[in-house]
C-alpha cells in the first residue's frame, strides 16, 4: 500500500499537467501558474513540487522538501501503530468439580487478561459422565462471570459443544 502511494503522489518533473494553483512552503496561496514558472520558483527556493490534489482542476501543487514530508508521515504512521492495542482472546480452562483454589488461580488469571485490555474465553470442559450434568459446568461459569462482573462483561453466553461449554467475557471499557 505505501508503494501505491508513492506512485500516487507526483513530485516534480512527474507533474506534467500546466497550469497549476500553486501553494508556497508556509501554506499561502500563490495563484495559477503555469508549470514551468511553478517549478522555477520551487527551484529558487531549494524545495521540490509536490502534487497534493491530482484530481482538482487545476492540479494543486505545494513547494516543500519531499524527503522531510516523507519522513513525517512514515513517523506519524509509526506513532499510530504504537499507539493501537490489538485485542486477543486469552482462554482459561475450567472442569466441573474444580477446587476452590484452583477456581482462585485461574479467576485471578482472567481478572489480569481482562485488565490488560484481552478477552477472555471460558471454557468448561466436561470428563465421562460429566457430561449428563451440564448445568454444574454452567453455574462454575456464572459464578466466574459474577466474580469477574467490575472488569468484564458478558460477550457470548455460555454455548454447549460436544464435551466443552464456552463463553467469552471482553473488557469493560474504562481505558
Amino acid at each position: 500500500m505505501g508503494i501505491n502511494r508513492e506512485q500516487r503522489t507526483r513530485v516534480n518533473d512527474q507533474i506534467r499537467i500546466s497550469p497549476v494553483r500553486l501553494i508556497g512552503d508556509d501554506g499561502s496561496q500563490i495563484g495559477i501558474v503555469s508549470i514551468e514558472e511553478a517549478r522555477e520558483r520551487a527551484a529558487e527556493k531549494g524545495l521540490d513540487l509536490v502534487e497534493v490534489a491530482a484530481d482538482a482542476r487545476p492540479p494543486v501543487v505545494k513547494m516543500m522538501d519531499y524527503g522531510k514530508f516523507k519522513y513525517e508521515q512514515q513517523r506519524a504512521a509509526r506513532e499510530a501503530k504504537k499507539k493501537q492495542h490489538n485485542v486477543q482472546v486469552k482462554e482459561v480452562k475450567f472442569r466441573p468439580g474444580i477446587e476452590e483454589h484452583d477456581y482462585e488461580f485461574k479467576t485471578r488469571h482472567a481478572r489480569r487478561f481482562l485488565e490488560e485490555g484481552n478477552k477472555v474465553k471460558l471454557t468448561m470442559m466436561f470428563r465421562g459422565r460429566q457430561v449428563t450434568h451440564p448445568e454444574l459446568g454452567r453455574e462454575v461459569l456464572e459464578r466466574v462471570t459474577e466474580d469477574l462482573a467490575d472488569v468484564g462483561k458478558v460477550e457470548s453466553h455460555p454455548s454447549f459443544e460436544g464435551r466443552v461449554m464456552s463463553m467469552v467475557l471482553a473488557p469493560l471499557k474504562t481505558q
